[in-house]
């Protein structure tokens, strides 16, 4: 004979009943699927992008197709080398980089204020994905954009779902035709059947194209940066011997990195050392910072070399000028920093304010200031400090993504 439950807990239990289809609804709408991400260069760092579809990618199948450009090429050197790299990626063909995980390098024409070429672009970036779509035998797709420059042809592919993700306010970008951008932004807004977006500035003003915009904010690679709390972690030679307090930053130097912070915080600890690791953006002029003894570029280095260099630090910086597009921003690097176990001095963007982990400093002066503070406190990785971070992992974001791709094939009334 079977025990009836209370009349009063049939509700809680159905609730939880309910609540597991709903997750187990949403996790069929992102399993066994066929997915096109347009993003930046697979062999780049890995940003957000990567981490979220490598996720993906063991229950679906991806064809990552790299960057097809938000500006057009400038007549400098770091241009045409990177022409020459998109040129021999091209050559490659396809190729399968992880288990599920396929790389086509297309080629495009990135002049964006031609409609003329857009035309054109559409034309050849269909012919080229639906060609490998049909190599590896893609059905029933969906189209994933982190690149408003994919507008020309998201959408033209078949897809059952066509999905923006947007990371950046791209027409702010100092190096970008920004109306072009932000037109062909809003014509992929216009297509999209979701807007995933990872800043709630961003969500707000995407949503007046696209009300089906929701926030999904930026995980961390926990489980990778952690080790520079740990003690077999070794720290690499290049940054081991160097004078402490080590002040460092980890990212690229572009136009909406402060210089003078670093520039302040090095004069203000003439015997410690400022590192700076990185690739400089070609438009950066970094002499003036070259030019102080304790000042260090210790050039790019390898993701997975990034807990080694934590290691050293003792107090992370992210001196992030206040302009559109950071102020739309939510830089990766803070969690990263914070899943090192490092204190953490930033720009006051909302996004890291929404963390509420770091020290704030809006002038180099402040900044100084909130280093002192943090060296006072304690400097170096602290597994404790790494702990605050530990629930915001990227399988937790992937997670609500499945939720909202499959309340969004349920409004289109499509199964998963």
């Amino acid at each position: 004979m079977h025990t009836l439950l209370p009349l009063e807990s049939q509700p809680a239990g159905s609730a939880r009943m309910r609540r597991v289809e709903e997750v187990e609804a949403s996790r069929r709408a992102l399993r066994g699927r066929d997915i096109v991400v347009f993003s930046t260069d697979w062999d780049g760092d890995p940003l957000s992008k990567a981490h979220i579809m490598r996720l993906l990618a063991r229950e679906n199948r991806i064809l990552w197709v790299n960057s097809i450009g938000n500006r057009a090429p400038r007549a400098n050197a770091h241009d045409a080398r990177r022409i020459w790299k998109k040129l021999s990626r091209f050559t490659q063909g396809l190729r399968e980089v992880e288990p599920n995980l396929h790389v086509l390098s297309p080629l495009a024409i990135p002049l964006y204020g031609s409609e003329v070429v857009r035309s054109t672009n559409r034309v050849l970036l269909a012919l080229q994905v639906k060609r490998a779509m049909a190599r590896l035998g893609f059905r029933r797709v969906i189209s994933w954009s982190f690149l408003p420059a994919s507008a020309p042809v998201s959408g033209t592919l078949g897809e059952e779902l066509v999905v923006y993700q947007c990371v950046d306010e791209f027409s702010a970008f100092s190096d970008t035709n920004g109306r072009h951008i932000a037109e062909l932004e809003a014509r992929l807004l216009r297509k999209a059947h979701l807007c995933i977006t990872s800043a709630e500035l961003l969500r707000e003003s995407k949503a007046k194209v696209n009300p089906n915009t929701v926030l999904v904010r930026h995980g961390v690679d926990f489980e990778h940066f952690v080790k520079a709390c740990e003690p077999a972690t070794l720290v690499p030679g290049d940054i081991a011997k160097l004078p402490r307090p080590i002040l460092g930053f980890f990212g690229l130097v572009a136009d909406w990195v402060d210089l003078d912070v670093f520039e302040a915080c090095a004069k203000a600890h003439p015997k410690g050392s400022v590192v700076i690791l990185g690739k400089i953006a070609p438009d950066v002029d970094v002499s003036r910072l070259q030019a102080i003894p304790n000042i260090h570029f210790l050039g790019r280095k390898p993701y997975a070399a990034l807990p080694g260099y934590c290691k050293a630090f003792d107090v992370a910086l992210m001196p992030f000028k206040w302009n559109a597009l950071t102020l739309n921003a939510n830089p990766l690097k803070v969690r990263e920093y914070l899943a090192a176990g490092l204190p953490c001095v930033s720009t006051p963007l909302p996004e890291v304010e929404q963390v509420g982990l770091c020290r704030l400093a809006r002038t180099p002066e402040e900044h100084v200031r909130q280093v002192d503070a943090c060296l006072r406190e304690g400097p170096g990785p602290s597994r404790e400090r790494a702990q605050r971070i530990f629930h915001e992992s990227w399988q937790a974001r992937v997670e609500e993504i499945r939720r909202h791709v499959g309340e969004t094939m349920s409004r289109l009334g499509k199964a998963p």
